[in-house]
Order: C-alpha cells, then sequence, then structure tokens
C-alpha cells in the first residue's frame, strides 16, 4: 500500500527515532508498505519518519544508481544488487575524506543541494528478521545509508548547508511546508495553522 510521504515541516521529521523490537505491530505489512511508497516515488531510500513514524526503520535500494556511467563496473554492479532494511540502526564509526554529492529527499521535493559526508560508515542494524548485523560500506552505499540514518536521528540534509544556502532555500522550505508544491506521489503537509 502507498502511504503519503511528510513535507518539509512536520515536526515528526525532527524526532529521534526510538527503538523497536521484532514484535513490532504488522512490522512485515510496514516494511512492505514502504518499499510501495519508495518505488512510487522513484526514491532510493526512505525512512520511517517520512511516513510519520518516529521510529528507528530504514530502507534503501540503489539500483537506480548502478546507471551511472561513471563509475565502474564492480561498483554499478554492487549498487545493483544492494536492498536492505535497517532496523535500529547505529552508525559506529565513520571515516574517510569527506566528499560532495547533490542530494534530494522525498520529503523536500525540488531541493537539490551538495552535501559533504565522510566516505566510509561501519553500521550495527537489525535486518527485517532481526539479525543483528555489522557491516562497512563506502562510497554512494555509505552517502544513502547516512542520508536515510539521518532521518531516524531527526536530521535533514538542509541542516549540512551552509547559513547562506538555508537562507537562499528559505522561501522554498516554506512552500513545500505549505504544500505549496507540485509532486507526482502522494504526500502530507504539516497542518497549517490560522491567522498566519
Amino acid at each position: 500500500m502507498i502511504l503519503p510521504i511528510v513535507a518539509y515541516g512536520d515536526p515528526v521529521l525532527r524526532k529521534v527515532g526510538t527503538s523497536i523490537s521484532k514484535e513490532y505491530p504488522n512490522l512485515k505489512e510496514l516494511i512492505s508498505n514502504m518499499w510501495d511508497t519508495m518505488y512510487n516515488a522513484s526514491g532510493v531510500g526512505l525512512a520511517a519518519p517520512q511516513i510519520g513514524l518516529p521510529i528507528r526503520l530504514f530502507l534503501v535500494d540503489t539500483e537506480p544508481f548502478s546507471e551511472d556511467e561513471e563509475l565502474n563496473s564492480e561498483e554499478q554492479q554492487k549498487l545493483k544488487t544492494f536492498k536492505k532494511v535497517f532496523i535500529n540502526a547505529e552508525i559506529i564509526e565513520e571515516k574517510g575524506s569527506p566528499w560532495s554529492f547533490n542530494e534530494g529527499c522525498l520529503s523536500i521535493p525540488d531541493i537539490r543541494e551538495d552535501v559533504a559526508r565522510q566516505d566510509t560508515i561501519r553500521i550495527r542494524y537489525f535486518d527485517e528478521n532481526f539479525n543483528e548485523q555489522v557491516e562497512e560500506y563506502d562510497g554512494l552505499l555509505a552517502r544513502v545509508i547516512q542520508h536515510e540514518y539521518d532521518h531516524i536521528e531527526g536530521i535533514l540534509f538542509t541542516d549540512k548547508l551552509s547559513t547562506l544556502k538555508k537562507r537562499l532555500l528559505k522561501g522554498k522550505l516554506g512552500n513545500i511546508s505549505k504544500g505549496k508544491i507540485k509532486v507526482d506521489y502522494k504526500m502530507r503537509f504539516p497542518a497549517i495553522k490560522k491567522g498566519r
């Protein structure tokens, strides 16, 4: 089932997610709905706060990035087959030189900016069967995971921009939170208070 994606300005996007147990109600169905929602919006990642749930759950499928001709065939293959669910994730270590890449977000449509992130991460998480994993990722995989991980920490990619960039984007961000934007997927906008 396709769920509406929560837009910039909703307080749920600013909450640090709470950990869940394998008894979390309808977890398999929730994960299935999140995949449907992400694919419907042509995303490569989606975190639970983006569908209104302040829990530590996100998923990633980097297959669309595998088409990038600037990548070598080994990297393309890695991205083509990477599809994972991350539950109660915790980044243990970030290392390597920071590098910039143009990022966007389904909760912040029509805004893309260069964001610097470290190249390599070590992450501990539970998969969808609640098996604990500790893995290391680098390059684009690490970046997509870092972006989704930020969501469960209440952080948006726009938080990582310079003060000037944030000032320049203020009007656009305000329009998104007011629902003054056209997207080809379902969105839920923050309640607009009367008298403002």
